[in-house]
């Protein structure tokens, strides 16, 4: 008895038949080895296998009156809460095409009456082994699956650290702009969603893609880190030579997320978005713009999201030099520039989201009040 397993770790039994003395014998046989409960009818086995405690093991008749077990066996294999537990099928039909049945209907053995108490015995314990591996598996695999979630939600954190640290650093040079990084984060998504199912856009626009812009847009202006003081700070406008230099920020940008990538060992999916944003949106439709004077769908879809986006934060907003412009003037402003300064498409859907950008900026203005958005009347 020494050897006999704890009876609360002992694995369950149900046993299902109309007659008592049936039950009192399946008991005497497996009482030892098992807990055991029992049902005499399938209304009953049903409650007790779907209860909070379910079986590990099902011994059921088949001929019974009411429900009768091939229906009992369809509604626990039916039942997601149930489906997992091993049927064996006792009954005095012998019959080759009874055995089928019984299998057909999910059945994991079928053991005909008069039942021989060693073959019975035997079967038990070898479904019972076969169940107590396939939950370590489904256990395993489901701790393993949470693992990968955990893992991947650790990755997409440092990435979204790794960002947020750099496009803070490109901040700390420039810090006239505020919120801006935070602002043109949400004018890209809403430009995007709006042009996940065109055309032109949709086959770049997916889900994922739209959440590695949402990340990467707050590295746009990070070339900044690498512009003089003298010209970044400069309370006024740039002299052209001046300009000339402030204009390197986008190639200065590019290089400095390359590095980053070195430094990785590898090129990641997230700063490769990140650099077409730096380096191309000062890009025009009309290829006006620079540092390349790329033109038309030469242009990354990033980067002609985030011009619009960057544009219409520079209008709204106070600069030393400018004081901040009316949200209704900043969208005539774009509008203007559909075609020549911006993607024709990409301002329609700017001026679909017109309202969304208001929003946005009142919910990230600076607090010294640089955003001149004001709540829209009505």
């Amino acid at each position: 008895m020494d050897d006999m397993p704890d009876a609360f770790d002992r694995p369950t039994v149900l046993i299902v038949d109309d007659t008592p003395d049936n039950l009192a014998l399946m008991s005497s046989l497996l009482g030892d080895a098992y807990r055991i409960k029992v049902a005499n009818g399938g209304e009953k086995a049903l409650r007790i296998a779907a209860g909070d405690s379910a079986p590990d093991l099902i011994l059921l008749d088949v001929m019974m009156p009411g429900m009768d077990g091939h229906e009992v066996c369809r509604r626990l294999k039916a039942d997601p809460a149930t489906c997992e537990i091993p049927v064996i099928f006792l009954t005095a039909r012998s019959a080759a095409e009874d055995e089928a049945a019984g299998l057909a209907l999910g059945a994991v053995d079928y053991i005909t009456k008069p039942i021989n108490p060693s073959i019975m015995l035997a079967r038990v314990r070898t479904h019972l082994q076969l169940k107590a591996g396939a939950d370590f598996l489904r256990d395993r695999n489901a701790y393993l699956e949470r693992e990968v979630a955990r893992r991947t939600r650790e990755v997409q954190a440092i990435q979204d650290v790794t960002i947020l640290a750099m496009a803070s650093l490109a901040e700390t040079r420039d810090n006239e702009t505020g919120n801006h990084i935070r602002r043109t984060q949400f004018y890209v998504r809403a430009l995007a969603e709006r042009l996940r199912d065109h055309p032109r856009f949709a086959a770049y626009l997916t889900a994922a893609q739209i959440d590695i812009l949402f990340k990467s847009a707050p590295l746009h202006d990070i070339g900044k880190v690498g512009i003089p003081d003298r010209i970044l700070l400069k309370p006024g406008r740039f002299e052209p030579d001046e300009f000339e230099i402030m204009k390197t920020h986008t190639t200065l940008g590019r290089k400095a997320i390359e590095q980053a990538e070195r430094q990785l060992g590898m090129q990641v999916d997230y700063l490769a978005c990140a650099k077409e944003i730096a380096c191309d949106h000062q890009e025009k439709w009309d290829g006006s713009g620079y540092p390349e004077g790329l033109a038309g769908d030469a242009i990354p879809i990033a980067a002609r999201l985030m011009a619009v986006a960057d544009v219409y934060d520079a209008l709204i907003s106070r600069r030393v030099y400018k004081a901040p412009m009316p949200h209704e003037q900043a969208v005539a402003i774009i509008a203007e520039g559909r075609g020549r300064h911006f993607d024709p498409d990409v301002v329609d859907a700017f001026l679909d989201a017109a309202d969304e950008f208001r929003a946005i900026a009142e919910r990230f203005s600076d607090p010294d009040g640089d955003a001149a958005v004001e709540p829209k009347a009505g």
